[in-house]
């Protein structure tokens, strides 16, 4: 089991997403910002380390709002915490993606997301998380 966290940025009604390179992992799917928790990490602290190497921010508060599980093929378990972040400093910037967006809530659907994030935009579109 691979212990995962992402946040949710908003900047009004949209949220941050960021598409993953084309020479890694699940080439060009779309994600939430974030990354492993590394062993004795704990999550929030996790959260800030994988924002300030990937997009360059420090962030403020971060509230987990929703985790859930997703197997990938036969030889991979995530466990996902997504975290609401309240607030952040610094330009956003792409230091590990091909491309990232700010998108509306609407919009979310039309990006090849991972199959992780998906309950987790379902969730989003229906209103049901607050944003």
């Amino acid at each position: 089991m691979i212990q995962v966290v992402a946040a949710l940025i908003s900047d009004g009604d949209r949220l941050l997403v960021c598409q993953r390179r084309a020479d890694g992992p699940f080439p060009l799917k779309w994600e939430f910002p974030g990354g492993k928790v590394e062993v004795g990490e704990e999550e929030v602290d996790a959260l800030r380390r994988e924002l300030r190497e990937e997009l360059a921010i420090e962030i403020g508060g971060a509230t987990p709002i929703l985790r859930t599980r997703h197997r990938y093929g036969a030889a991979m378990e995530v466990d996902l915490l997504f975290f609401r972040v309240e607030n952040f400093r610094g330009p956003v910037a792409s230091r590990s993606f091909h491309q990232i967006r700010w998108v509306s809530l609407q919009d979310l659907k039309a990006l090849d997301f991972l199959e992780g994030d998906l309950p987790l935009i379902e969730k989003l579109t229906a209103g049901e998380l607050g944003f």
